[in-house]
C-alpha cells in the first residue's frame, strides 16, 4: 500500500472535492490518504472534515496553526511520521489524478527508490469544467526542475528526517529533499513518459495592507539561499536541532492565557534584548509581547542630532522589526506553539508564544 499526503491551508472546497473525486475514481485503490490541515481557518477545516467522512480511505489532521507561518515541511512531516506504508507520496491537494496515477505509482516503487512527476498546468476557464481527465487541455507542462510530486520509499525519507523545516512560507523545500537524496548517492528519477496530473489554476494568496496575517517579506529569497548551502555543504540529514513532525495540540490552547505580558518599541537594542532575553531564558512559559513605534522614532529631535552627529536611538522600521522577530522564531523556537499578528495599518505586532 502507498500513503499518499495531501497538505492544505485554505485552498477552495472546489478545488478539493475534484481532487478527491479523482482520487476516489482510481483504478486501483490500494492507497490511502493522509490530508494535513496547516492552519486553514476554522469554517474551512469543518467544510474540510465534511468532505473527508464521505471517503474510508482518507485521514485528516488538523492543526490550530491558523496565526503561524505556512510551513509545508512540517505539514509533511506530520503524516510522515505516523505512515506504516512501505511508500509514501507527496501530492498536492490542487491536482486532479489521471484514473490510472496510482496503478501506475504500484508499477514505479518496483523500479524507483524515490520518482517524481511532470505535471500539467490548467487555465482558469479549464479549471472551472468538469470533464474527463484526457478531455482536458494543457494550458502548459512543468519541467523537471518542478519537484514537488515525489513518490519515496519511506524508510528513505524518514533516514534523512524528512523534509527540512527550516522552509517557511513559500519555496525550495521540495527541492531540498531531492538534493539532500543526490547528496546520500540515492537516485532521483524523473518521469515524463505521460501526463498523471493536473493543476488546477487558482488565485495566489497575496497579504492584503488590512491583513494580520504573519508573513516575511523576504523569506523566499532566504529560503534558496538556505538551499544553496545545503548543495555546497552535501547535507543529508535535516532537522538535527529540532524534533521533526512535531505537532502538540494541547500546546494552544493555553495561547489565551500568557503568564508574563511586555511592551517593547522598533527601538534596536530594545528588539534585540527582548530576543536574547525571552527566547533563550523562559522556559516553558507563555509570554505575550507587543511591538509598537517608539514615540522618537522619526521624530523631529532625533533628526537634528543626526545632522550635527550626535548620538541617536537606532530604530527600525517595523517591517524589519517583523521580519527579524519571524526569522528568530524559524531558527530557534520554529515547534513552539504561538500566536503571531501584524498590522500594517495600526503599525504594531502582537506575539504570544509559549516557549
Amino acid at each position: 500500500m502507498i500513503t499518499i499526503v495531501l497538505t492544505n491551508r485554505n485552498r477552495s472546497l472546489s478545488l478539493i472535492s475534484k481532487c478527491f473525486a479523482s482520487l476516489r475514481g482510481q483504478n486501483n485503490q490500494n492507497f490511502k490518504c493522509i490530508v494535513v490541515d496547516y492552519g486553514s481557518n476554522p469554517q474551512n477545516q469543518k467544510l474540510l472534515q465534511s468532505e473527508i467522512n464521505k471517503h474510508a480511505n482518507f485521514e485528516l489532521i488538523l492543526c490550530s496553526t491558523q496565526k503561524q507561518l505556512w510551513c509545508k515541511s512540517r505539514a509533511i512531516n506530520l503524516a510522515l511520521k505516523q505512515c506504516d506504508t512501505t511508500y509514501f507520496f507527496v501530492g498536492d491537494i490542487d491536482m486532479i489524478y489521471h484514473p490510472h496515477f496510482i496503478e501506475e505509482l504500484h508499477i514505479l516503487k518496483d523500479k524507483h527508490k524515490v520518482v517524481y512527476f511532470k505535471v500539467g498546468f490548467l487555465s482558469e476557464n479549464e479549471s472551472n469544467t468538469d470533464k474527463d481527465f484526457e478531455d482536458y487541455q494543457i494550458a502548459f507542462p512543468s519541467n523537471e526542475e518542478a519537484t514537488g510530486m515525489t513518490l519515496y520509499k519511506t524508510e528513505i525519507l524518514k533516514s534523512i528526517n524528512g523534509y527540512d523545516e527550516f522552509y517557511h512560507g513559500w519555496g525550495a523545500e521540495d527541492t531540498d529533499v531531492h538534493v539532500r537524496l543526490e547528496n546520500a548517492n540515492i537516485e532521483v528519477a524523473y518521469f515524463d513518459r505521460e501526463i498523471l496530473m493536473l493543476h488546477q489554476w487558482h488565485p495566489k494568496a497575496y497579504r492584503g495592507k488590512d491583513s494580520f496575517e504573519p508573513f516575511h517579506f523576504k523569506l523566499e529569497s532566504i529560503n534558496h539561499k538556505y538551499l544553496e548551502f545545503t548543495r555546497k555543504t552535501k547535507k543529508v540529514v535535516a532537522n538535527t536541532n529540532f524534533e521533526w513532525g512535531h505537532y502538540n495540540a494541547s500546546d494552544y490552547s493555553v495561547l489565551e492565557a500568557p503568564q508574563q505580558e511586555f511592551l517593547i518599541t522598533n527601538e534596536l537594542a530594545d528588539v534585540k534584548g527582548f530576543i536574547h532575553n525571552m527566547f533563550l531564558d523562559h522556559a516553558h512559559q507563555v509570554i505575550s509581547v507587543k511591538i509598537k513605534e517608539h514615540s522618537e522614532y522619526n521624530s523631529l529631535k532625533q533628526t537634528a542630532k543626526k545632522l550635527i552627529h550626535k548620538k541617536t536611538k537606532e530604530f527600525l522600521p517595523l517591517e524589519e522589526v517583523n521580519d527579524l522577530l519571524l526569522e528568530a522564531i524559524i531558527a530557534d523556537k520554529r515547534n513552539a506553539a504561538y500566536s503571531y499578528r501584524y498590522s500594517v495599518q495600526k503599525n504594531e505586532i502582537t506575539l504570544v508564544i509559549k516557549l
